[in-house]
């Protein structure tokens, strides 16, 4: 009889405890890039091989998904299970104790993360994210029409070579326009791109005193470049572009180059999104009086908010979206091309994708040669090159992003909007106490 009690209650616990897992589900973050829409269609698959997980996902695009993750883990929301965060919070809320340390296994192998985005994503010698997808900054523009006005791209151009290019591949006319540029206003957004330019023009945020450096002779010529650049050769409504309106304008043949990241590659290289597929070539990111920091580094990374209650689930999940698994996964599905890449050596040393993927080499050079902590001429005080690793950067550089993007627009001169800028930067920072 006690032996049949004791059978009825482990019936009972493990049939208790199959529904609480049949109830796991997990509500993801995510950005709206085609890399992270491609996983939310495959996780179907992770689904099946879990079938007590079920996964919930909310979609936003760039700007509104930082608000809303940044909002939910510092106020400890709980809404999200995984977020989907930058190599810029990363180490931020690493050290801040909101994101939890990730589990990685021999079978995970963490070794064959390329080693600048391992160690952007540790802290205390332990992972706190995954990364999904790296990418470093280039230049793709098409072969085509500098074949047609007979002008050769250095493997690594000047950005006035690469105003000349655009000069004589402008032909709005017919429907194209010599460059492409984020203009959308936002620290990731249009600040990413102006951030190298100021920087290869040997400018910085601020400089070894904290003090911003955002009213000073390379911020007037580097953002002077950006914003006559683009009223002269870009397209109709270049402030409200970002990544992707800027990638759909390059997939329909209306850019004759585009600054931006290197996983955009992928997408116009392929002949099933990519109207010029077949007429791209790639080289390295424009470069002005110095070569340093004219690159960005960047990965979108999955992570575990300290909030989340489930956190076993959680942890299988990112898992399984970085493993060389789903590499494997998506390449067998939708080819080589299709991969995520900018995160895993393993990808870069296969054969087959080496084959179709002509831009590999661009972007793994590219991501190479990146310092995180070496990224001005003037040095700096702090880590990043598109970005700066301090709290207060986000505010600073939305406020900043609005500025540039109001000359952009004609709603005020480059020199107004980087005296308001440098003036809003300096009240930031003087309220946090970096200087008196």
């Amino acid at each position: 009889m006690h032996s049949l009690l004791r059978v009825g209650a482990a019936l009972a616990v493990a049939a208790s405890a199959a529904g609480a897992q049949a109830d796991t589900e997990l509500v993801i973050a995510t950005v709206n890039n085609g890399h992270m829409i491609e996983m939310q269609k495959l996780s179907a698959r992770f689904e099946q091989a879990h079938p007590g997980i079920t996964l919930k996902w909310v979609t936003l695009e760039e700007g509104m998904l930082r608000q809303r993750v940044t909002t939910d883990i510092a106020t400890k929301g709980g809404q999200f299970d995984v977020m989907t965060v930058g190599l810029y919070e990363v180490p931020i809320w690493s050290r801040n104790g909101w994101l939890l340390p990730i589990a990685t296994d021999a079978a995970y192998d963490a070794d064959d993360l390329l080693p600048s985005i391992r160690k952007g994503l540790s802290h205390e010698g332990r992972l706190h994210a995954l990364p999904f997808y790296g990418e470093a900054s280039m230049l793709m523009y098409r072969r085509d029409l500098a074949e047609k006005a007979g002008f050769t791209m250095p493997a690594q151009p000047s950005w006035e070579q690469v105003r000349e290019f655009a000069a004589k591949a402008h032909d709005p006319k017919a429907g194209v326009y010599g460059i492409c540029l984020r203009g959308k206003p936002g620290w990731g957004d249009n600040m990413a791109l102006v951030t190298t330019m100021v920087n290869t023009h040997g400018g910085q945020w601020f400089d070894m005193q904290w003090k911003p450096q955002l009213d000073t002779p390379a911020w007037k010529k580097a953002v002077g470049f950006y914003v006559e650049l683009l009223k002269s050769y870009g397209p109709p409504g270049a402030s409200a572009n970002s990544f992707n309106e800027n990638l759909a304008l390059f997939n329909e043949g209306k850019c004759a180059a585009w600054v931006d990241a290197s996983i955009a590659a992928s997408f116009v290289g392929d002949p099933r999104q990519s109207k010029v597929a077949g007429k791209v070539a790639y080289a390295a990111a424009p470069v002005a009086s110095t070569p340093k920091g004219a690159t960005w580094l960047w990965t979108w990374n999955l992570a575990i908010p300290a909030s989340s209650r489930k956190v076993d689930a959680a942890q299988a999940f990112i898992k399984w979206a970085t493993s060389k698994e789903y590499v494997q996964l998506v390449a067998r599905e939708h080819g080589w091309r299709a991969v995520p890449t900018g995160t895993r050596q393993s990808t870069y040393a296969s054969a087959e994708f080496q084959k179709v993927a002509d831009f590999a080499g661009a972007e793994k050079s590219a991501i190479d040669s990146v310092s995180l902590s070496d990224a001005t001429e003037p040095r700096s005080p702090y880590i990043g090159v598109q970005y700066v690793a301090i709290p207060e950067f986000q505010a600073i550089g939305i406020a900043v992003g609005q500025q540039v993007s109001a000359a952009l627009s004609g709603k005020a001169t480059v020199e107004q909007a980087l005296k308001t800028s440098q003036t809003l930067a300096d009240r930031e920072m003087r309220k946090s106490g970096y200087y008196k």
